[in-house]
């Protein structure tokens, strides 16, 4: 699998199976805009890169979430041009946290197929670290919602311990700022009718998602640029490698 759009991997054929939609699904989306064009190889034939396979998932998760193709369009439309694969993900990450848990329970083979890859013994295990897969028998529960990031973090060069400390540290803050959060808005409508108040809830738990990723975003970059302005040599790479992580864990936290 390539990393951006310039080094296609995928036919039309294989960007519907790993999405797990109809070829008809994406030429449909294509023709209304909701994915960027192919890029033309050999023979005339049009092939699609990790970007196509995220901003797919990502116009799905909108569809689940009951969104009308004008609506998605103009939520993609407010996003930056420039968005990477990653950053696309952490989108769906965001919206699939507005929607209840999304956990299925699906064999070895289609877990693999979902998540692009075969998943060794050691890909499961950190895949259960960060709760987005557990066993059950022999088949696994997976949060579908997840699945996408923790495939990213199998490649990111962190020892498992390393992995489990930031997903308790990620979970505590997480936690405790919406413990905090919950009681500010509780204490606000404590007045009004418990038909109001879930309908609040309903519309407010998506802005503040979108609050928390975007503040803990600035954050991160901060704490980052001060460690790499007082840094040496190699260790931009590894800050760079560590924040990527630290992005998509929080995203995940959300959901």
């Amino acid at each position: 699998m390539t990393t951006d759009i310039e080094e296609p991997a995928l036919t039309i054929d294989e960007l519907a199976a790993r999405a797990g939609v109809t070829v008809r699904t994406v030429r449909f989306y294509s023709s209304k805009g909701l994915l960027p064009p192919p890029v033309i190889g050999p023979r005339r034939v049009g092939h699609y890169g990790r970007e196509h396979l995220a901003r797919l998932a990502l116009v799905e998760e909108l569809q689940r979430q009951g969104m009308t193709l004008a609506a998605i369009e103009r939520y993609l439309g407010q996003l930056p041009p420039d968005l990477s694969v990653r950053d696309l993900a952490i989108q769906r990450a965001v919206v699939a946290s507005w929607a209840p848990d999304t956990v299925e329970e699906v064999s070895r083979g289609e877990l693999e197929r979902r998540a692009g890859r075969a998943l060794g013994d050691e890909d499961l295990r950190r895949l259960a670290a960060l709760n987005v897969v557990e066993r059950d028998g022999e088949d696994f529960r997976v949060d579908a919602g997840l699945l996408r990031l923790g495939v990213e973090l199998l490649d990111v060069p962190l020892t498992h311990e390393t992995i489990l400390e930031a997903r308790t540290t990620l979970t505590e803050h997480a936690r405790a700022a919406a413990q905090e959060l919950s009681r500010l808005l509780r204490d606000a409508v404590a007045e009004r009718d418990p038909r109001d108040v879930k309908s609040l809830s309903a519309h407010m738990h998506p802005l503040v998602v979108q609050a928390l990723l975007t503040a803990f975003q600035r954050s991160l970059r901060e704490e980052l640029r001060e460690w790499l302005d007082g840094g040496e040599g190699t260790g931009s790479a590894e800050a760079g490698t560590a924040g990527t992580a630290g992005t998509a864990g929080t995203a995940g936290t959300g959901g």
